[in-house]
């Protein structure tokens, strides 16, 4: 968790922003008189919006934060209007479930427009909104979407110098094959499995179910990874239970020491979700025990109650995706390896061009896009890198996958760096280098296994040829990847015959 890659401390800065703009909504809504259940309100409504709201350019982030109010404010006058009427209440959410989900396809403003929808419901369960605190909802959320969009927008503008890389596109398909028309089935399935055995369970905390049915279905595509998601969640739903009973309880809802430590587990949040899922939960849960400290309703059996209906999520996600429209593991890395070798080919092509004196060839936007694939990729392969994963021949095949893509991203990032270089000159042998770049290429991503590997054909590079350098290391690293990726086709990794 603190020893990942944060290159520019954009993590780090990015979490630091997420409490100033959370801290001045919440002021806000206290300055302005509003009651408890508002200012939890409008916190939540900033930190959704710092959080989910990722487009790739400063002005579709301001675009998507302004949409926020119209995919939020009906749902919470719904949710708010149904709070008596369980049956109506309970068809509403299965649908904005669904909506949310559906509304992934597209791209990063649909999913952040889901998430926002999907929450204003699930806050209105937690806080047991009533019709007559819609205003005050409203008021809440409103400032708390100017308060988060001054930070982010004006006092700290990260953006602006270093905007974040455009997530690659999701996996082909149509009809139901496409991914996000898929996981709406899935997720709702699920929920409305999470639903009904929390419901009985516990009348007033069966939305916990529902809720960790929802977020195991955000950022997954295949079953292994939902099942490993969810399991993550569970683990790190009981370490914060166990932190909880010896934090927040004693606490008693202490005013200054529970915002003091919402603030600890909001930077924990933000820091932590990029590496790890499982301590991301852990801040998660944390925080939630505190609230309820600060509504004067925790006590250890809630906790308790919040482990059991977290299960009852996990398993309703576990039960949607063996039984609804199902994705292979296998597929789904498949699919994301194939597109991480091909941007290969493209970042060593663009910086080919570029060293031929080709002002308009750039190799750079490949490279950012193959950091994106890779991390797809790691996340698909996840389920089988996992410690507790019980095949042992396929889970070192995942790591060696992984660690020479790796390679792959490091030669390609330093040809980015060389390419940019002005003294660089065109060499005829780079060509070559190239050409045998895209062989190997080729030969991982051709419908059937070559008869012929491809080999390098030249010595090892010396210090004073750096292009060559990293393509010869590239070409070496795309040879070696036939071992994982080729053989055994009776225990299949990713792309096979």
């Amino acid at each position: 968790m603190f020893v990942a890659p944060d290159p520019g401390r954009q993590r780090l800065r990015n979490s630091l922003r997420a409490v100033l703009g959370i801290g001045l909504a919440v002021a806000v809504s206290e300055l302005c008189g509003l009651s408890l259940t508002a200012s939890i309100t409008g916190g939540l409504a900033a930190l959704l919006t710092l959080f989910t709201v990722l487009d790739p350019t400063v002005r579709a982030q301001r675009v998507t934060s302004a949409l926020l109010p119209v995919a939020g404010f009906p749902v919470l006058a719904l949710a708010t209007t149904l709070h008596g009427t369980p049956p109506a209440r309970d068809a509403a959410f299965l649908a904005v479930v669904f909506a949310g989900v559906y509304a992934r396809r597209w791209g990063p403003r649909g999913h952040a427009l889901g998430i926002f929808g999907f929450m204003m419901f699930f806050v209105t369960q937690f806080l047991h909104a009533v019709p007559g605190q819609l205003p005050e909802l409203y008021a809440a959320v409103g400032l708390a979407l100017l308060s988060a969009g001054a930070v982010r927008f004006v006092l700290w503008p990260i953006e602006r110098r270093t905007p974040p890389p455009a997530a690659p596109p999701g996996l082909p398909g149509t009809g139901l094959a496409r991914p996000t028309t898929r996981q709406a089935f899935q997720a709702t399935a699920a929920c409305a499995f999470a639903l009904g055995i929390g419901q009985a369970l516990s009348d007033d905390r069966w939305y916990w179910a529902v809720g960790t049915a929802w977020w195991i279905f955000v950022n997954t595509a295949s079953r292994g990874e939902t099942l490993v998601r969810g399991f993550r969640r569970v683990l790190g739903t009981v370490v914060g239970i166990a932190a909880g009973l010896l934090i927040a309880v004693p606490l008693h809802g202490a005013p200054a020491p529970t915002a003091a430590l919402v603030a600890v587990c909001v930077f924990g949040i933000f820091y932590t979700a990029a590496p790890s899922y499982s301590w991301m939960m852990f801040f998660v849960t944390v925080m939630a025990g505190l609230l309820y400290g600060l509504l004067g309703v925790l006590h250890p059996g809630l906790l308790l109650l919040r482990f059991e209906e977290t299960a009852i999520g996990a398993l309703g996600a576990a039960l949607a995706v063996a039984l609804v429209l199902p994705v292979t593991t296998h597929a789904a890395n498949d699919a994301w390896i194939q597109r991480a070798l091909h941007c290969v080919r493209a970042s060593t092509a663009a910086a080919l061009d570029r060293l031929a004196g080709d002002p308009d060839a750039d190799p750079a936007p490949h490279a950012a896009e193959l950091e994106l694939l890779l991390g797809r990729v790691r996340m698909a392969l996840a389920p089988l890198v996992h410690p507790l994963s019980p095949l042992r021949a396929r889970k070192a095949r995942a790591r060696q996958v992984l660690g020479l893509l790796d390679d792959c991203a490091r030669e390609v990032r330093g040809l980015v760096a060389v390419a940019a270089d002005p003294q660089a000159s065109h060499d005829a042998r780079l060509a070559a280098a190239c050409w045998r770049v895209e062989r190997a290429v080729e030969a991982l991503t051709a419908p059937r296994v070559m008869s012929e590997r491809v080999a390098a054909a030249h010595p090892g590079p010396t210090a004073a040829e750096p292009v060559l350098a990293h393509l010869h290391g590239l070409e070496h690293a795309l040879v070696a990847l036939h071992g994982p990726l080729r053989t055994d086709p009776r225990a299949p990794l990713a792309i096979t015959a």
